[in-house]
């Protein structure tokens, strides 16, 4: 048995037990894994040869930018090439502050590819917040637009800077992965416990703390993100989260890509409800 079958079986459970509730409820067990890699074991092969639209980008002037998953999954290989020939290896941990922006999805699958720890964060996010977030969260790369790095110019570190968009003194491209090979090799296993994804707290009431998730813990729990949505394959799911924020990964990457469902997302810069609907 693959590793990704259990998750495969649990997932097409789910689907077809849409409209029946107290079926799923009898019959559905969590999958059983040991070794899991939720970008290759699952997410490449669902994309294999599949032309279906997984993400669909519209801006606020009226631009669009519509990737298959075949597109996603291979663009994502030349993104973790990428990022690997830079410095990043299994376990770093990677600060990500994009927008809603096709490169944060390139980026979030070629991180899982690597097994590289992702951290999350929002563009509101300050130049001490930032301090704080390296210092603690102990990073090695930051990813983030162009427009951001000023505020990364006080924070001294040996930590990779990569950039999107306008070149940025100092900084290494993105853009530059598109000479990557589109076939990635991952340098091993990828355990189910291992670390994914590590986020900051809004600290609200105190100092933001820190939650480590596993590749199971986001990627599997998150079945029943999909389920209890309604989701389908080739369905359209359109949902509102900020990146950097925990909810935009339930809604707007595992979830709907767990039933093989389109990511609809109105990249605005500030809520504007007449021109989101």
């Amino acid at each position: 048995m693959k590793p990704a079958d259990s998750f495969f079986e649990a997932r097409d459970l789910l689907l077809r037990l849409r409209g029946d509730h107290a079926a799923a409820v009898e019959r559905f067990r969590w999958p059983a894994l040991d070794e899991f890699n939720w970008a290759l074991d699952y997410f490449d092969t669902m994309a294999r040869d599949n032309d279906a639209i997984a993400l669909h980008i519209v801006g606020e002037d009226g631009s669009e930018v519509k990737r298959s998953f075949r597109q996603m999954s291979e663009r994502s290989a030349q993104v973790a090439n990428h990022l690997r020939s830079l410095g990043v290896r299994r376990g770093d941990r990677i600060l990500l502050m994009l927008g809603n922006e096709l490169p944060l999805w390139e980026v979030m699958l070629a991180s899982i590819k690597l097994g590289a720890v992702l951290i999350p964060a929002t563009a509101l996010l300050t130049t001490d917040d930032l301090r704080d977030r390296l210092e603690r969260g102990e990073v090695k790369h930051v990813v983030t637009a162009s427009a951001q790095a000023s505020k990364f110019a006080p924070l001294p570190g040996h930590y990779t800077r990569v950039s999107i968009g306008e070149p940025v003194p100092g900084w290494q491209r993105l853009e530059d992965s598109s000479r990557a090979s589109a076939t990635f090799e991952p340098d091993g296993p990828t355990r189910a416990t291992d670390p994914l994804l590590l986020y900051f707290t809004s600290g609200t009431t105190s100092k933001p703390k820190l939650v480590l998730h596993t590749h199971q813990s986001y990627p599997v729990g998150h079945l029943s993100t999909m389920y209890w949505i309604g989701l389908q394959p080739g369905d359209i799911h359109l949902n509102i989260s900020s990146p950097g924020w925990a909810k935009h990964a339930w809604s707007c990457f595992f979830a709907p890509w767990n039933a093989g469902a389109c990511i609809f997302i109105y990249n605005y810069s500030r809520f504007h409800a007449p021109g989101l609907f």
